[in-house]
């Protein structure tokens, strides 16, 4: 569904502070691709959360991988509602889908951090924009993108004041990623009707406007 997810969470994950054999919740994990990164590539014990995808089917998607149902739990569920025990997780990656839910200053405190132990990390990887442009959204972007589409996308300024609220959580970085032309261009070749639709943007220069961010929190 978009830029290249595992290059994002590779670079998210550099120097990562997870404890070995974490148990570990990838929040919006999609079909699963990241949570098999995460088990495969790290030995976490993986929750694969998400509210759009089949968990049959990413169950099955596990198994093809060789991965049983104690290193990858497939979960349908609601980031805002999320149905597990407090303080059960040692950490949350979230990758490309914590821009959807986690405008709300309150989400963190809320929503979130109840089922992180404390001293637990978040590491969240999200597109952003170099600099914040909805008052007079680039007709370039406007090619592939509705203004509606677009308001999921802030710059590292929004995104640090919005974590910056939380009460509960220590913030230890906001910082825009490396690998954004690298990810784009992996996607830009995919023949998927969503990728054949950001085309038009990124042909016409819109790229100049895009990036991915990068979120490390710590659950006090």
């Amino acid at each position: 569904m978009g830029p290249n997810p595992i290059k994002l969470e590779e670079e998210l994950l550099i120097g990562h502070k997870i404890p070995d054999s974490a148990v570990v919740c990838d929040l919006g994990s999609g079909q699963g691709l990241t949570s098999v990164f995460l088990a495969k590539e790290y030995g976490f014990t993986v929750y694969a959360a998400d509210l759009w995808s089949d968990p049959r089917e990413n169950r099955n998607f596990f198994d093809k991988m060789g991965l049983n149902s104690e290193q990858i739990i497939p979960v349908k569920a609601d980031a805002t509602d999320l149905p597990f025990e407090k303080e059960f997780f040692d950490a949350v990656v979230s990758v490309d889908s914590y821009n959807y839910f986690g405008r709300d200053k309150h989400y963190l405190d809320d929503k979130l951090l109840p089922f992180i132990k404390s001293g637990g990390y978040i590491y969240i990887a999200i597109p952003g924009m170099k600099k914040d442009c909805h008052d007079n959204l680039p007709e370039e972007l406007l090619l592939s993108w509705t203004p509606e589409q677009l308001d999921y996308m802030h710059d590292v300024e929004y995104w640090s004041k919005t974590v910056g609220e939380c009460k509960n959580a220590e913030v230890i970085s906001v910082k825009e990623m490396e690998s954004n032309e690298e990810v784009w261009a992996d996607w830009l070749k995919q023949e998927n009707e969503y990728a054949v639709g950001d085309r038009k943007s990124m042909e016409a220069g819109g790229g100049k406007y895009l990036n991915f961010i990068a979120i490390v929190l710590k659950k006090k």
